[in-house]
């Protein structure tokens, strides 16, 4: 849990300022569930550029509470939480402060979003608040109010975890907090789970991850983890101590981030997904008349495959579709064995080609089309899915036929901006296995909107 804040002051000597307004988000790492907001009297005099920077001035707070009339909201609000703010050092020093005088022991701690984003997104010109929000399409209103600086932390925060492929952050939460150390009840944990689409980690008591896995509902598949009685199973019931999960709308993109987690990660109950998750492939070769020929064949390396496939039945039902679609040759294709003509010629569905009726050149035109339209090799788009909310959409980029990363947005200008889409697709490595991922997706999802991208749209 974390407790998201920003803090105005006064203003004036070092460890003397007071605070004039605080905004505090109750954060689970998926969705704020408190908030708290309240000018405070400082009683103590604004600094004059502080007035004019935040535009909060000594008559605004003369009915305002004081601190310690709103110090049990702040201890309750922030109850069991890493407090996160950008610049977090600053504020977790003020309010410390003000405790102090009150004579109590405040002790938390710390995410600084400056030191992530300067981690997780490099080389960005500015790790101001807000100069770093524009950058990356997160709107901003009341700059330099308590509230306004909060919610852009907040969105911000979100985007961190997200970036955060390797899980240091929520491996770091689950160690300091004492709580989640405590190894819970199996109904516990699938009770905090959410049914929705997702990843899920599994820690271990030190916060480490023992196994990674995805659903298009983690809380039904929790239930079939810690009910099932095989070896495997067992062994992660006794050493799980907690389960954190990251919702992402789109089952396309809990695939992706499952296979590069898996992959970053290692953890160890996954051993067997560390493996290809295809075993077949499309490739195409001429034969000796002249006639570009589609063949199914073991997945391997080292060829150029137009698409893969999970196993050999679905390799030949796709192409069987394929071979109708595009007016081929069963023949040709490997999926009738014949010395005459294919059945399809018989049925009038074939143009003649298994026995040279149709010319090579009318023939190749057709399954060129295929392999272009098909190709992974020649993609260049954005594939735009669920959010992980009803605002907000999920967004797949290919660039030249490689898979770049994918990225959240909510407002259509993010996606339509090259320099902050830039900014928003959270980078992933392109390999075989997310190639097949997406191609896989995309035959079976037809209604995904996909924005075609001319090839130097983001460059």
């Amino acid at each position: 849990m974390y407790a998201i804040l920003d803090i105005e002051t006064t203003g004036g000597k070092y460890n003397e300022e007071g605070i004039t307004e605080i905004a505090i988000y109750r954060f689970d790492g998926h969705e704020v569930v408190d908030q708290f907001s309240s000018l405070i009297n400082p009683e103590r005099s604004i600094q004059p550029f502080v007035v004019n920077l935040t535009g909060i001035n000594n008559q605004m707070l003369r009915n305002a509470p004081k601190f310690y009339e709103v110090a049990k909201r702040i201890i309750e609000i922030t109850d069991d939480c890493i407090l996160v703010a950008h610049n977090a050092k600053f504020d977790n020093r003020i309010l410390t402060t003000e405790f102090d005088r009150l004579g109590y022991k405040y002790e938390k701690n710390t995410l600084c979003t400056v030191e992530l984003s300067k981690r997780l997104i490099p080389g960005l010109p500015s790790y101001s608040l807000g100069k770093l929000v524009k950058s990356l399409g997160i709107p901003l209103t009341d700059r330099h109010r308590a509230q306004g600086d909060a919610r852009a932390t907040v969105s911000l925060f979100k985007m961190l975890l997200n970036k955060d492929t390797s899980k240091n952050i929520i491996q770091a939460a689950v160690r300091k907090n004492p709580k989640r150390q405590l190894e819970p009840k199996l109904l516990d944990l699938i009770a905090e789970a959410p049914s929705e689409t997702g990843v899920y980690y599994m820690h271990r008591e030190d916060g480490k991850i023992i196994y990674i896995g995805k659903s298009k509902n983690i809380k039904k598949r929790l239930v079939q983890h810690f009910t099932s009685d095989n070896r495997k199973s067992k062994r992660m019931q006794v050493e799980v101590t907690s389960v954190s999960f990251e919702k992402t709308g789109s089952d396309l993109i809990a695939q992706l981030k499952e296979s590069e987690e898996i992959k970053r990660n290692k953890p160890v109950y996954n051993r067997a997904l560390r493996k290809s998750i295809f075993n077949h492939q499309l490739t195409s070769f001429i034969d000796d008349y002249g006639y570009i020929n589609l063949k199914i064949e073991k997945a391997d390396g080292r060829k150029k495959a137009i698409t893969t496939f999970t196993n050999h039945q679905q390799a030949k039902a796709i192409l069987f579709k394929i071979t109708e679609e595009y007016a081929l040759c069963q023949k040709l294709n490997g999926l009738h064995k014949t010395q005459g003509s294919c059945f399809q010629y018989s049925i009038k569905e074939c143009n003649g080609a298994c026995i040279h009726q149709e010319t090579p050149e009318e023939y190749n035109q057709r399954v060129r089309a295929f392999i272009t339209q098909k190709s992974f090799t020649n993609q260049h788009m954005l594939i735009v899915d669920k959010g992980r909310d009803v605002e907000e959409r999920s967004v797949v980029l290919i660039e030249d036929g490689r898979y770049m990363g994918f990225g959240f947005f909510s407002l259509n200008h993010q996606i339509t901006n090259p320099n902050i889409l830039k900014t928003l697709i959270n980078p992933m490595q392109h390999n075989r296995d997310v190639q097949h991922i997406i191609q896989n997706y995309l035959r079976k999802n037809k209604k995904l909107k996909i924005v075609n991208l001319a090839k130097d749209a983001i460059n």
